[in-house]
């Protein structure tokens, strides 16, 4: 993928209909600490484990808003099931319940997400421009930032680092 918002990206689709498609980007932090985030909107998370952890950049659109990815789906004013007990959630009480410490299991929050128009998706798929695999809640909630993309490739039993951008003959 050559569009640098995507380039060596693990994107987990999160909604893919017939209006479109929609996901976040898991792997690519951005500079800013989950602690920082939360103080912008009057909550503390300073004394949880995850205060220190970075925010994601989710993808192109709405830049300025949050997105939590999370297990267990829980009941929040504003979300969307996913997957099994996967959600993905855009109220700010998650945000509140998570700084509480009554949040959910596992967390990972995005700045932004990634959209496609109805049949987009499909066409860069059909062209190559994307691998997909089936997702694993250990590669989206537990492995670093930094190794998400060669656990991905790994579902497919493929190494990135041995990948060619370039196509020859023989």
């Amino acid at each position: 993928m050559t569009d640098p918002h995507f380039a060596k990206s693990v994107t987990y689709i999160c909604e893919h209909n017939d209006t479109g498609a929609m996901g976040v980007v898991i792997n690519h932090p951005v500079d800013m600490k989950l602690d920082a985030l939360f103080k912008q909107i009057n909550l503390n998370i300073s004394d949880l484990p995850i205060a220190q952890k970075s925010a994601q950049f989710g993808g192109p659109v709405q830049i300025e808003r949050g997105f939590v990815l999370h297990q267990p789906a829980g009941n929040w004013d504003s979300t969307i099931a996913v997957n099994g007990e996967t959600a993905l959630t855009t109220s700010k009480d998650i945000l509140e319940a998570v700084a509480n410490g009554n949040g959910p299991e596992k967390i990972l929050i995005t700045l932004g997400f990634a959209g496609w128009s109805p049949g987009q998706l499909e066409d860069e798929i059909s062209k190559n421009a994307w691998l997909t695999v089936e997702a694993k809640d250990s590669v989206i909630f537990d492995t670093p930032n930094s190794e998400k993309l060669n656990a991905a490739m790994g579902l497919l039993g493929l190494d990135f680092s041995r990948l060619s951008e370039v196509a020859g003959h023989a």
